[in-house]
């Protein structure tokens, strides 16, 4: 009989690396030791990190953490929508075009979404916007209000903002501390594998030998146990999403002076995107660019000229990343999570979803030390399922542009390789049919992973984002020619969403005021220092 795995050990730290240990101490119910070898020169770049809304149910939850612990020590801030800026064209004399990505499902009606009577008026002539339309958010958006009101009932979905190397340094702390899970900081050096060809040992700088039964690769894209040791072949997407380089900082802002977003922006530019992370005293930015189609000096101009800043008194990080992800993620007893296994830039804020995701796979298909490889497989099946498909609503934002007033927007138009399964999600759209509507309520979707899983980017999604960049349906879906009583249904939801939103107006803070109520109500004598940017009561 097969042993059940005892010593788990954690090759790199970083936000893969402590979600990691954080995670599967949890899991696993103190049953197996867990070890976490961190090189002591590797640091994590803290520019900002937008989520998605399941991160507290999947990922904190999970670990017990309450919302309101993890956000004081974080300088986190909500996130209620991503923000898309001059995606459809440049900007004209210093106005932007915009449009939101939400996180709200809107409802059906008669079983068809309510995007789909919203574009049968507009075929009939109503020049409202899908979003403006159909969801409560923009108005509070403008306003740059919070989704939650001050007693804490919140009014739609969100996510969280905040910095990442804070969460690494509280994710330390908790698994160090309250978890039992040991922490090295030491460099691997080499690498022993068995007679079967698995890993059995490390062997450190300082002369530790690390045996372990399941190693977990958290080394970034340098993937030390995944590619260098078990030549595991990374597939390579460049040629479905061009963007290859970015440049980050961590910016100050005014919050008084200011307010604080509610929302992620991503700002298109000549040759790619900036990415805007507000949190409390400061905002973190990154221009994502093509390499093929300008300089790190033209971006770094760029970037720079964006937010008027002064290229040399402004600590800016140059980054080169791999876009694709490894042909499997499980080799033998290897699992790679986090950079190690794939990348896609952060466009829809997939990056921590797509560690955790990859955490909560593992478990369900955790194994003994036999290494079952029917687990694997359908681990590995998962996640190519669950990348692929973030590939393809990435890519989407691209191909549906209609920017081509440079060579970059040009090459996304007319250059990029475009799966069958994305090539089958558009042509269901511009059909007039709804594409993965979830058969549950927002709130029964985003509290049931697995369904979520399944059914990740829905109807709503594609709609934020294809209607949001002026690429609609051909026709209006035939059957509501004939539901007449459906229609009015649907047009007592568009009044109704209307009157919320203006009442959202009256009655929700804005998002600085909420984020220094937080502070203040959650303080106490054991937390880390005041969130900054945010002055102490």
């Amino acid at each position: 009989m097969s042993a059940p795995v005892r010593r788990v050990v954690i090759v790199g730290g970083g936000s893969a690396g402590w979600m990691t240990a954080a995670y599967l101490s949890r899991a696993l119910q103190q049953t197996a030791t867990i070890t976490v070898v961190e090189s002591p020169t590797v640091s994590t770049i803290g520019v900002g990190e937008a989520t998605i809304p399941n991160l507290q149910r999947v990922f904190f939850d999970h670990l017990g953490i309450p919302e309101e612990e993890w956000m004081r020590h974080c300088n986190a801030s909500l996130k209620t929508a991503i923000k898309f800026v001059n995606w459809r064209a440049p900007a004209v004399n210093g106005l932007d075009n915009h449009f939101y990505h939400t996180f709200r499902v809107p409802p059906t009606v008669d079983g068809v979404p309510l995007s789909h009577y919203w574009f049968q008026r507009l075929d009939s002539g109503t020049q409202m916007s899908y979003a403006n339309a159909c969801l409560i958010e923009p108005p509070m958006l403008d306003a740059k209000l919070s989704p939650v009101h001050m007693d804490g009932r919140p009014v739609t979905n969100y996510a969280w903002h905040f910095s990442a190397d804070q969460l690494v340094q509280y994710l330390q702390r908790f698994s160090t501390r309250r978890q039992g899970v040991r922490h090295i900081r030491d460099d691997v050096d080499g690498v022993i594998l068995n007679h079967r060809g698995f890993v059995s040992t490390l062997k450190t700088r300082r002369g530790q030998l690390l045996h372990g039964d399941l190693f977990v690769d958290c080394t970034g894209f340098r993937g030390l146990l995944i590619n260098e040791t078990l030549e595991e072949p990374f597939v390579d997407m460049n040629d479905y999403l061009l963007c290859d380089q970015a440049i980050a900082a961590r910016i100050p802002h005014d919050d008084d002076r200011h307010g604080v977003e509610p929302y992620t922006s991503a700002i298109a530019m000549r040759s790619g995107w900036t990415w805007k992370i507000p949190m409390p005293g400061c905002f973190g930015s990154g221009y994502v660019y093509s390499s093929r189609c300008t300089s790190q000096s033209q971006a770094t101009r760029d970037f720079c000229e964006l937010w008027g800043l002064d290229e040399q008194k402004i600590d800016l990080r140059n980054l080169s990343f791999r876009v694709g992800r490894n042909r499997r993620s499980w080799v033998k007893n290897c699992v790679s999570i986090g950079l190690s296994y794939c990348f896609l830039e952060p466009l829809e804020s997939t990056g921590l979803y797509l560690i955790y995701a990859s955490l909560y796979q593992l478990v369900k298909h955790f194994p003994d030390t036999s290494f079952d490889p029917v687990l694997a497989d359908r681990f590995n099946h998962e996640l190519e399922v669950m990348f692929d498909e973030c590939r393809d609503f990435i890519q989407a934002h691209y191909v549906i542009s209609p920017r081509e007033d440079t060579p970059f927007w040009r090459a996304n138009s007319h250059e990029l390789r475009v799966s069958p399964n994305f090539m089958e999600k558009r042509e269901t759209y511009e059909a007039g049919l709804a594409l993965s509507t979830p058969t549950a309520s927002a709130d029964a979707y985003y509290s049931n992973f697995e369904l979520e899983l399944k059914n990740f980017w829905t109807n709503h999604n594609y709609y934020c984002i294809f209607a949001g960049l002026g690429h609609y349906p051909r026709r209006v879906l035939p059957v509501l020619r004939h539901k007449s009583e459906s229609r009015a249904t649907a047009a007592s939801l568009f009044k109704e969403i209307a009157n919320t939103q203006k009442k959202l107006l009256r009655t929700l803070p804005p998002m600085v005021d909420w984020l220094r109520h937080l502070h203040r109500e959650h303080s106490t004598a054991d937390a880390l220092p005041h969130i900054s940017g945010i002055p102490s009561p």
